[in-house]
């Protein structure tokens, strides 16, 4: 009786462990990887012995990577081991790939409506891409508030900052500011220029994108010298400094006269920068009319602006642009010394008085 009482009590055990449901015991924590690295995740299992286990890549389309100890997929990066002793299913992913990143189930099939899993995520360090939904380049007028905008993928998720070019204040202070959108309330003209989104997580060397920020504004004027003296029959250079965004039409007046290109004057415009031009008009062998107020004047689409060059009278020639000639009517003669200027210019001046009494 004894010994049928015992495989009564071992036949109950049986039937009990028999029915007892499949449990997952561990798995793997978050692991995070560099691409190319290798990792190992763990899934162990009790009273699973009559029941399918499975690794699953939990995608939008479940991908079924193992079952029990027989792998499913054709990837020679993909390896998979059983330890009997302790339940455990081990896959294995060498030369991880970005696309590796994904959660990873380990599933009991208990039956066609019933399954038990737990999961566990595979990261994949990433460095930095700029996404197609930043800032490429802006342009904006002079007031106008305004948002640069620069957003990145990669993992761990990156940092943004801002920078100009040169290290130049940005016009939030300082020469650096961190944060997805870089604003500026009232943009100035000198604003513009280029922006620098740098994203960065500590893999690779990060990325950065170039971002031309162009700022229109009205016209500003100046002239480098606004009274110039030259003597009769010379030569005279009259200029005048522009900073306009779009480039501005410039014109020379003189007694609300448009003046161009002819035998008394010669105008040239010289761009030194998108924004910045440099305008000159040549007054060719002056007349006693050609004395007086010259207006150089630029407009674009957001304003005009105009400033005054004076051309007074003096008696003797300045140099430049009245070097290495003098003028005596038609006649032209080369002043290769210094004697030979000063006699020239004081026949010069004697010649002209004697016109003048006469």
């Amino acid at each position: 009786m004894e010994t049928f009482g015992v495989y009564l009590l071992f036949a109950l055990l049986q039937l009990v462990a028999a029915q007892r449901t499949p449990t997952i015991s561990y798995i793997s924590q978050e692991q995070i990887r560099d691409i190319g690295g290798t990792v190992d995740l763990q899934c162990s299992v009790q009273y699973a012995q009559d029941f399918p286990v499975l690794w699953v890549k939990a995608t939008k389309d479940q991908l079924p990577i193992s079952t029990g100890t027989t792998l499913i997929i054709r990837d020679s990066r993909f390896s998979l081991r059983y330890d009997t002793a302790s339940s455990t299913y081990t896959l294995q992913i060498k030369d991880i790939q970005e696309t590796d990143a994904a959660t990873y189930q380990c599933q009991v099939i208990i039956s066609l409506s019933n399954k038990i899993s737990a999961e566990v995520d595979l990261q994949v360090r990433r460095q930095p891409v700029i996404s197609d939904n930043s800032t490429r380049s802006l342009v904006t007028s002079e007031g106008q508030s305004v948002q640069l905008q620069c957003y990145a993928s990669g993992h761990p998720y990156p940092r943004i900052s801002w920078r100009r070019e040169n290290n130049a204040l940005l016009p939030t202070g300082g020469s650096i500011y961190r944060g997805n959108t870089l604003k500026i309330s009232a943009i100035r003209k000198e604003d513009r220029g280029t922006y620098y989104c740098v994203a960065e997580n500590g893999v690779g060397k990060g990325a950065r994108r170039n971002i031309a920020v162009e700022v229109e504004f009205a016209p500003v004027i100046t002239a480098p010298r606004p009274r110039l003296g030259q003597a009769l029959q010379y030569d005279m250079d009259l200029e005048c400094h522009v900073e306009a965004y779009p480039p501005p039409a410039i014109t020379w007046m003189k007694d609300e006269v448009t003046l161009s290109n002819n035998q008394h004057y010669s105008i040239s415009h010289f761009a030194t920068a998108d924004e910045f031009t440099d305008t000159t008009i040549r007054v060719i062998t002056i007349e006693k009319r050609q004395y007086g107020q010259y207006v150089c004047k630029a407009a674009n689409k957001l304003g005009t602006s105009e400033t005054q060059v004076e051309l007074f009278e003096t008696i003797i020639p300045v140099c430049p642009p009245a070097c290495g000639q003098a003028h005596y009517g038609a006649t032209v003669m080369p002043l290769s010394s210094g004697p030979l200027v000063a006699f020239a210019i004081l026949v010069a001046a004697i010649f002209r008085n004697f016109h003048t009494k006469h």
